[in-house]
Order: C-alpha cells, then sequence, then structure tokens
C-alpha cells in the first residue's frame, strides 16, 4: 500500500513538472527486422535519487507487455521520459533475450538536485521576496527552464520597482559534498534606479502642468523643490495608473470627452527618463434635465433632492456615482436601507445637446429581501452569544445596508477581532426573496500585560499590569476553560501594581461586565484601590511667587510622613437609544479615604472622606478603536459630593482644624472632551484629529475647598508622577510632566517665610491638532506615526481664567499596538513658552505613552 501511495504521489509531482519541463526529444533512428517480444522483467539503473521501481512506471511499459523491437513501444517510452524533462540522458537496452522474452535494461541520467542557492548583490529583506517569487526549493530538479524562468522573474521583481537596467546573471555548479546536486549562485546587479528627467504636457487648458504633475502622485520630475517629498521613480504600473487619473481629474471636471492622444516615455539617459503627454480636452459638458422613471417607493422630486445634483452643475461622474451609490446617503442606499436588496439604478444618456446631458435614471426596484440565516466564522476563542448580542441584523427582519455597517463597527469595538478583516458577505436568493448574511472573522490576541518602569518624584517606579479583555466568570470554575485563563464572554478583569519599594505602592483591581443580565447592552463595572506613598519628593522645589525658590519641602526618606489611600467604586453604564444609539449614560457611585501626615496638599494631616457619585453622558461613533478614520468621540461628565456644608450652620471661616475641615470633602466637577476623525486622502489612510478638553473643580463654600480632585498639567499625563497622588493628570507634551500645574499660596508656621505653595489647579483647558498616518495595520501590530500641535494651561481660580493664555507645543510621535502589551508610544514635543514658575520646564522633551492615547 505505501509502495502504491509512493508511485501515485511521484508521478503527480511529474506531471506538474512536465508542464514546465524540456520538451524537446532527440532524433531516434533504428535499424533491423522488427520482432514481436514479451517482457520477461525491466531494470532501471544509473545515478537515482527515486525508487527505480517508480522511474520504471514512468516509462509505460510492464512486464508481460508484448513490444515489437525495433518498433514504436521502444521510441514511446524514450519520449515520455525526455518529455517530463527531469533527465539529461535515456538509453533502453535488450539485456537479455530468450526464445520471444526480453530483459530490458534502462539507463536513465537524472538531471541535478538543488543544494542551494547563493545570493550576491541584495539585502537580506530582497532575498526573501525573491526567493518568495522565484519559488525554488532545495532537493527540487535543475532544469534549464527552470534557471531560465528564475532568471526572467527576479528581473522583473526589480523592474516592477523601477530598477530597469537591472542584471541577473545564475551560475551552476556541483555540489562536491552530494551527488548529482548542484548550487546555483545567483548574481544580482540592480543598478541605479530610473528617475523621471523630463515631465511636460501639450495640449492641456483647463489644468496646468503643475496641476497635472499634482495630479500624477507616483510620476513626478526629479530635481523640483515641490516635489522633494514625492517619489522620483519611474515605474510602469504607477505610471499607466497617473495617465487613467488625469483622465478622471478631466472627467471630474465635465471634460467627458478627454483622451490621452500620445504619451512618449524616452531614455534621457541610462538611469533617467524623459516624459511627454499629450493630451485631447474636448468640450467642457453640464448636467442638463434628470429624470427618474422605475421608482414607485419614493417619489422623483424627493430622489433629485437626495442626489444634490443640479441642471447646469458641471458634469462630473465621480460625483454622480457617489451621489448614486457610494456615499451612505447615496440615492442607491435608500433602496437599500428599506429592504431592496435586489434594486439597481441606470444612469442613462438620452440626450446630448450642444453642451448639455440630459440624464434619466432607470430604477428597477425589485421586491424586499428578508434576512434568513446570520451565519458566523472565525471565531475560535469569543463565544456566539458575544458576537450575536453586537449584530444589528438578524433573521426575520429586512435587509439593511447601513445596519450591516453599524454591525461591522460594533464588532470592531468588542476589540476580539481585527477590524481591517472583518467582512459581511451577503449571500443573497432573489428566487425566495432572501438573504443570508456571513461574518468572516479574525480573532486577535487581545489580553494584555504590562511591565514597565518610570522616572518619577526622583526615583524609579516598576509597574506590573494584567488586563483581560475577553474574561468569562460563569467558567471560573470549569477546570477545562483554563487555557490558560477561562474566556470568551467579553468580560473585562484588570490587576495593576506598581511600587519602588517602601517609598510608593498601589494596587488596583476591576472588573466590567458589558452585557449585565445577558439581554440588554447594560454595563456593570467595580473597581477596588490601595496606595501607600511616604516621604519621597526631594525633587519637589517649591518657587514662590516671585519666582525665587524656598526651602524645599523635603520628604525623602521618613517614612513617619504618609499619604494612603483606599477606594471602591460600583458603576452601571446603559446604551440610550435617543438622540440615537451612541450615546451612552454611565453612572457611579465611589468612595475614597485618604490618610494624610506632613503632607503638602491644602490638607498636611489628617484623615478625609470621599463619598461621591459621577455622571458621564458619551456618544462614542468611531470606526476602529485602533486607528481610527472616521466619526467623533464626546464626554460630558460631572462629580459631585453631598453638599455637607449647607447642612451645617458653623462658621468654617473660623476654623482652622484641618480634620474638622476635610472630614468629609465637598465638591462639585465639570469635564468635557471631544473629539473628531476624518480623512484627507482617497486612501483613508491620512487622518486629521481635532481635539478639545476642559474640567473645572467647584465648591459649595469657599471655606471647605476640596485639598484633592484638582488637576495636574504638562509631560506625557501619565500618573507616573505620585508627589500629586490625588489629582487627574492632564498632558501637554513640550513640557516636563506636572510643570504648568497652578499653585496657592497658602500660611505655614512651620515655614521660614510663614507660607508655603501648593498645587491647586481647579480649572484647565486643553486643545490638540493630530495627524496620524498608518505604517502597518497588521493584526500583529498596529503603528502609525503622527504631527501634533496642542496648547493649554490650569489656573487656580475661575477669576484668574483666560482661555487665551495658553502654553503652546509641537511635535511629531509613534504608535504601537502590540496585541500582548497594548497601546505603546514615544513622543518628542517642543514648548514653545516659558512658565516662570518653572523656566526650564519647556523646550525639547521626550514622553512615553503606555496604555493610553492623547
Amino acid at each position: 500500500m505505501l509502495q502504491r501511495f509512493s508511485t501515485i504521489l511521484f508521478l503527480f509531482i511529474i506531471s506538474i513538472l512536465t508542464l514546465n519541463g524540456q520538451t524537446s526529444t532527440p532524433e531516434i533512428s533504428y535499424s533491423g527486422t522488427p520482432r514481436s517480444y514479451t517482457i520477461a522483467g525491466i531494470e532501471v539503473v544509473g545515478d537515482l535519487n527515486n525508487d527505480p521501481q517508480i522511474l520504471a512506471n514512468l516509462s509505460g511499459l510492464r512486464v508481460g507487455q508484448q513490444i515489437t523491437v525495433p518498433g514504436d513501444d521502444i521510441t514511446n517510452a524514450i519520449k515520455k521520459y525526455w518529455d517530463y524533462g527531469l533527465f539529461s540522458d535515456v538509453k533502453i537496452s535488450a539485456a537479455k533475450i530468450e526464445g520471444r522474452q526480453i530483459w530490458l535494461e534502462i539507463y536513465l541520467q537524472e538531471r541535478p538536485r538543488l543544494s542551494e542557492i547563493n545570493y550576491t548583490g541584495l539585502r537580506r529583506s530582497e532575498i526573501d521576496a525573491v526567493n518568495d517569487r522565484v519559488a525554488m526549493m532545495r532537493g527540487s530538479q535543475v532544469t534549464p527552464y527552470l534557471v531560465d524562468r528564475a532568471q526572467r522573474f527576479i528581473k522583473s521583481h526589480f523592474v516592477e520597482r523601477g530598477f530597469y537596467n537591472t542584471e541577473v546573471s545564475i551560475v551552476q555548479r556541483d555540489d562536491t559534498a552530494r551527488v548529482n546536486h548542484v548550487i546555483l549562485d545567483v548574481h544580482v546587479d540592480k543598478k541605479e534606479r530610473v528617475k523621471v528627467n523630463s515631465l511636460t504636457f501639450e495640449g492641456n487648458e483647463e489644468f496646468t502642468d503643475n496641476r497635472l504633475n499634482r495630479i500624477m502622485k507616483k510620476t513626478n520630475q526629479r530635481r523640483r523643490l515641490r516635489n522633494f517629498f514625492r517619489t522620483k521613480r519611474f515605474i510602469e504600473e504607477n505610471y499607466r495608473n497617473d495617465l487613467r487619473a488625469i483622465i478622471e481629474k478631466y472627467n471630474e471636471r465635465g471634460y467627458r470627452d478627454a483622451y490621452i492622444v500620445e504619451e512618449s516615455v524616452t531614455r534621457a539617459d541610462e538611469n533617467t527618463v524623459d516624459i511627454n503627454i499629450k493630451i485631447e480636452e474636448g468640450d467642457q459638458y453640464y448636467f442638463g434635465n434628470i429624470t427618474w422613471i422605475g421608482n414607485t417607493i419614493y417619489p422623483g422630486e424627493y430622489l433629485g433632492h437626495v442626489l444634490r445634483i443640479q441642471k447646469g452643475d458641471i458634469f462630473n461622474q465621480t460625483r454622480l456615482d457617489e451621489r448614486l451609490f457610494i456615499d451612505d446617503d447615496a440615492v442607491h442606499n435608500l433602496y437599500m436601507n428599506n429592504g431592496y436588496l435586489f434594486s439597481r439604478i441606470i444612469p442613462v444618456d438620452i440626450r446630448i445637446e450642444n453642451d448639455t446631458v440630459d440624464l434619466e435614471m432607470r430604477i428597477f426596484e425589485g421586491d424586499q429581501a428578508t434576512i434568513n440565516n446570520v451565519i458566523i466564522r472565525g471565531n475560535t476563542k469569543t463565544h456566539e452569544h458575544v458576537i450575536r448580542r453586537e449584530l444589528r441584523t438578524k433573521p426575520g427582519e429586512l435587509f439593511n445596508k447601513a445596519l450591516l455597517i453599524r454591525t461591522v463597527r460594533e464588532l470592531a469595538q468588542l476589540g476580539h477581532f481585527d477590524p481591517e478583516k472583518i467582512q459581511p458577505i451577503p449571500l443573497p436568493d432573489p428566487d425566495k426573496g432572501t438573504v443570508d448574511l456571513e461574518y468572516n472573522l479574525e480573532e486577535k490576541a487581545n489580553d494584555q500585560i504590562e511591565l514597565s518602569g518610570g522616572w518619577g518624584a526622583g526615583m524609579f517606579v516598576g509597574s506590573l499590569g494584567l488586563r483581560f479583555t475577553n474574561f468569562s466568570v460563569r467558567n471560573f470554575f470549569n477546570g477545562e476553560a483554563w487555557r490558560p485563563l477561562p474566556t470568551g464572554d467579553g468580560q473585562t478583569l484588570s490587576l495593576r501594581a506598581q511600587t519602588n519599594g517602601r517609598y510608593y505602592q498601589a494596587y488596583s483591581v476591576s472588573f466590567m461586565e458589558p452585557w449585565l443580565g445577558g439581554s440588554k447592552p447594560n454595563s456593570l463595572s467595580v473597581s477596588l484601590h490601595r496606595s501607600i506613598q511616604t516621604g519621597v519628593s526631594s525633587r519637589y522645589n517649591m518657587f514662590n511667587m516671585y519666582g525665587r525658590q524656598q526651602d524645599p519641602f523635603a520628604l525623602r526618606g521618613d517614612d513617619s510622613r504618609h499619604f494612603k489611600t483606599f477606594g471602591i467604586s460600583v458603576g452601571l453604564g446603559r446604551r440610550l437609544t435617543w438622540p440615537d444609539d451612541y450615546f451612552v449614560l454611565y453612572n457611579e457611585l465611589s468612595y475614597q479615604h485618604y490618610d494624610m501626615k506632613e503632607w503638602h496638599f491644602l490638607m498636611s494631616n489628617g484623615r478625609a472622606n470621599n463619598i461621591k457619585f459621577r455622571s458621564v453622558l458619551s456618544r462614542r461613533s468611531i470606526d476602529n478603536p485602533l486607528y481610527t478614520r472616521s466619526g467623533s468621540d464626546f464626554s460630558l461628565g460631572l462629580e459631585f459630593t453631598p453638599p455637607y456644608s449647607w447642612f451645617s450652620d458653623k462658621d468654617y471661616s473660623t476654623v482652622t482644624n484641618q480634620q474638622e475641615l476635610y472630614r468629609f470633602i465637598e465638591y462639585h466637577k465639570w469635564s468635557f472632551k471631544g473629539s473628531m476623525f476624518k480623512t484627507l486622502d482617497n486612501a483613508n489612510k491620512l487622518v486629521i484629529m481635532p481635539r478639545i478638553e476642559a474640567g473645572f473643580l467647584g465648591y459649595y463654600n469657599k471655606h471647605r475647598r476640596s485639598p484633592l480632585e484638582q488637576y495636574t498639567m504638562g509631560g506625557d499625563g501619565m500618573a507616573m508622577n505620585f508627589s500629586y497622588y490625588g489629582s487627574e493628570n492632564v498632558g501637554l507634551r513640550g513640557y516636563e510632566n506636572n510643570s504648568l500645574t497652578a499653585f496657592s499660596i497658602i500660611p505655614d508656621e512651620t515655614q521660614s517665610s510663614g507660607f508655603r505653595q501648593v498645587a491647586n489647579a481647579n480649572i484647565y483647558n486643553k486643545m490638540t491638532l493630530e495627524m496620524r498616518y498608518p505604517l502597518t495595520l497588521q493584526p500583529s501590530a498596529t503603528v502609525y506615526g503622527l504631527v501634533f500641535a496642542e496648547a493649554g494651561n490650569s489656573w487656580a481660580e475661575f477669576t484668574d481664567y483666560n482661555p487665551f493664555q495658553l502654553y503652546r507645543s509641537a511635535g511629531v510621535g509613534l504608535r504601537i499596538f502590540l496585541p500582548m502589551f497594548g497601546l505603546l508610544g514615544i513622543d518628542w514635543g517642543y514648548g514653545f513658552d516659558q512658565n516662570p514658575y518653572n523656566p526650564n520646564a519647556n523646550g525639547s522633551n521626550f514622553h512615553f505613552v503606555m496604555g493610553q492615547n492623547f
């Protein structure tokens, strides 16, 4: 059985190689009187790498067969061996003849096999690319055809990349270590890339030469300042695409008859070409009357209003196609969003008179299509109910294209699947009037581990964090589900620890269930945190109101001074249906306990309690959480404590005991954050992102202002500098951490000056503008670069607030999202404005990003 399988496998391989093998055969001649014999035996001899029995079967001859010698049987057998292209010599002779029986001996000299390929003149990455294209594997037989094919493929590979003068030579030499094996030495001389020396146009009046050059994005003339950041290489495929882009641009301007009369590419020298393009623009056309026929669902006047093209507009085929089929609110989508999957719209030119084109929109509405089955494929880890509860397209409902697109967005927001690979495929059945929807998903690793270090308050801080974003509580006690953790239900479990040893420790754990009860998208969040901070701030140098340094508030090494916190919170989130279902209302009740001894907040000693309620109304409609191209993200938040001072007739202006004053902290805190995303290019890669945010910490009684919950501004915005623990960190790149935080002067008899300066920023605002461009959007890593400009400031008092008195910065950055580690990044920012209280904080600054984004 094994020998039969080997024979079949070898014959299959040989049949494939035959297609590319040697087709020429030698001239065969013989003489003598033909006689009939019966084959008694067949023996294959020679230096063989294959089973002789398999090679004998290739001849078509078999024991017991009657043949004529000399005759066609032997001739055909020899031809078969040559046709396979695997042998350099073939001979068939009679080893023995007895009566009418003949014993045949087949001599075969197999072509050599490939031992290895050596490349010279190429980089490692180029060798990998060439190997993939040539596809010559070790152990395969080396034929003249395959060598010639490899040479052609290598040359064409580099020609496609602009190396038109590439020379390739392949030398075959024997491998002395292995019998009948050879080594191929491939030398590639790419020469220089061919570039565009000159680019000229003729016949163009509507567009200038410079404008046409900008339209040709991939074919640009060298030695021109305007093309400094553009490619000057000449690549045939890109050049042809640019020619089509020129005609498309003319069509958009109404020149429907524009065409390339003549174009020439001539060599200026060995490494450059001259390009001349002659254009016939023709006449400019305009839209005339647009009529609708076949429409029974929507009146023609309404369809014309949706089309948004008026009589007399310049005829633009691209815009016509967009308004009919492509835009979200296109005419055809009216039908597609109402179940008319089988509808069609055919625009027909019914009359062209002078420069005016009359159109007739022929509509075939068809019947409405009902969703029959929804098929989900590719979810190897995530349970199907987690996916199905996010679907906006369900069996029995009418087909709706808008809901299909929305479903793709919701699945991307889960974070469990590669957003670039989510593919919904409609499978219509016109006879039944139904459609099956198939969602093809590709799982991606999204659990994250954080193992990091940072510098803050004059010392090193290490962090260890674990975030499981597809956790399953219901399988917690199921031993078979631990691989290595129970997953699949879309719940989030986060564990984090941060410490530098004796001076600082922080621990937190949180859990979030996105569908509490499983029937509605109402989320439940629970979190606990604990931190202990002792005397650490040897670097905390204060400045008085005149900018002169005071005695440092040095705490290093004094464990008796401390700032301890404990907190617990419970939150409920609810997806709203009005104004639309992108809105989410999140409410949270939390308790925090603070224990301070000789600390540098408004409250230096004592214990404080914070019972607060937080409500956030947000609208998030972004398309992709990793690399967002469209949509927006807005939130309006209010956080407040009970107004304890309203229920007391005590005069707090006379209270000096901090413990009595701050036993229960009271405040109200308002916040707003908004971001928008929009692509700027046709490839939907270059993204612009404006963002604005602001916050205000208010009080019920001016004598009982909160000693905590203020803002700190400047730097990376991460809570690594824990000298200001108990406040909200706001990043502003280009400045040192916390260097833009507003300060207040308060009396302090322990200081030689009689007062001290403490961080007390109660209001801030910040504006950001970013442009992003992706480097790779693969499931293994999402990488994009960015440039940014920012401005912001913080103030202690509302009376000091000036929205135009901002600290400005600009810079560049890089973001890398790795499934295992989450978001990582680095920014270089330059702060343009000097802070008089921190004169060295601006200028050139590097910032590291981990687990967050600006």
